[in-house]
């Protein structure tokens, strides 16, 4: 006979998963801003920094209104965003939409189709055409090694997984032919 005092839990198996539920997400980013606070402080965790001169005398906030950071540097004088510099650059997607993607796409079990994109965030199938394909580019060029599976990385959560994409997404800006060339 089990001790009432003591809790018994499934072994982890496959039908376990640990990392952030639907709800847990919702309650993360609520709105645009909390979704690029959250994208700021993994792209920049020492403060923002100019994605053209790389210097880190910015001015926040500025009087542009989709440009937040302008920097100080010698000669540089840009505004920039958090998007500068990453896949969504030119994207007028909200950062809120981009989050909620990258989540689905680390918690699918096979890869996320546009139209399921098109139809849970309510966007365009064109726009989610184009947010799927970056997410994929920026993944594709993440990889080291060419037959590195799943079964060769740490377990990460959720949470450490939609981070890794982020970051995957800093520096890279895809250009009409290569959106097309796949």
């Amino acid at each position: 006979m089990t001790d009432p005092n003591t809790v018994q839990t499934k072994a982890p198996g496959k039908a376990f998963r640990k990392g952030m539920t639907l709800v847990e997400l919702i309650r993360k980013f609520p709105d645009n801003s909390a979704a690029e606070g959250w994208i700021t402080e993994i792209r920049w965790p020492d403060g923002p920094e100019c994605p053209h001169c790389g210097c880190d005398n910015v001015q926040h906030p500025t009087s542009h209104k989709t440009m937040p950071y302008r920097c100080r540097g010698n000669g540089c004088r840009r505004f920039f965003s958090v998007r500068v510099g990453t896949v969504m650059q030119d994207s007028k997607l909200g950062y809120q939409e981009w989050a909620i993607a990258v989540y689905l796409f680390n918690t699918s079990l096979k890869s996320v189709s546009t139209m399921k994109l098109h139809r849970d965030l309510g966007i365009t199938e064109k726009s989610a055409w184009h947010l799927a394909h970056r997410i994929r580019q920026c993944w594709d060029d993440m990889s080291a090694e060419p037959f590195a599976g799943r079964h060769n990385r740490r377990p990460m959560d959720t949470e450490d997984m939609m981070a890794e994409s982020v970051r995957g997404m800093v520096g890279r800006r895809l250009t009409y032919e290569e959106l097309v060339a796949s």
